[in-house]
């Protein structure tokens, strides 16, 4: 990287605090930057700018929007009542890709997590309360990952719903489709039994 001027040294640091991003590929990604026409740049670095101006958190499910209210919560076709807690936009994105969830989200951004000192006042989970509070929401689906945080905040939350009139349920988990038995381990396997329902 020595060998390069200033300016594109400056680049090069900057790329590599990307998250996947060594200094081979940040050298590779600024070499192109370099050959691209300057309007390209300029459009790319217009888009970073605009992002980081007009990004916010929805006030209702507190996924990332360009509005006050995203485009799901905005969606009268959305099942108010039904309402799907995820850990963080990305988990509401896979479920969304789906295609098979008709209601709403809400996104915790994050999970409980005591050895990261992560406590019940540091993710949201009080607006999920307030918001069941409210009345209109006839079932939570608690679709946290199954890691150990996940599987605690699921338990914390199924807690604290049940003392209000919300059906809580968390969604199943088991054999892959497609999987074949043998490949799967042992704790899915296990869910998968315990789990099984009537066909």
């Amino acid at each position: 990287m020595h060998h390069y001027p200033a300016s594109i040294k400056r680049l090069i640091v900057q790329l590599t605090r990307l998250p996947g991003i060594g200094e081979k590929t940040a050298e590779r990604l600024a070499v192109h930057l370099l050959s691209m026409p300057k309007k390209d740049v300029e459009s790319l670095a217009q888009s970073l700018l605009e992002m980081k101006a007009s990004v916010r958190l929805c006030r209702l499910c507190h996924s990332l929007s360009d509005t006050d209210r995203c485009a799901i919560c905005r969606d009268p076709s959305r099942d108010p009542g039904l309402v799907c807690v995820v850990e963080q936009p990305a988990d509401m994105a896979a479920i969304e890709k789906a295609g098979a969830f008709t209601g709403r989200y809400h996104i915790l951004q994050g999970v409980l997590s005591p050895m990261c000192g992560v406590g019940p006042d540091d993710i949201r989970i009080q607006e999920l309360l307030d918001r069941v509070a409210k009345g209109n929401v006839r079932e939570v689906i608690l679709a946290t990952s199954t890691s150990v945080e996940g599987e605690a905040t699921a338990s914390y939350l199924a807690e604290k719903l049940h003392g209000l009139s919300v059906k809580t349920t968390r969604i199943a988990s088991g054999v892959p489709m497609g999987g074949d038995l043998k490949y799967v381990d042992p704790v899915t396997l296990k869910r998968a039994l315990d789990t099984r329902h009537g066909i």
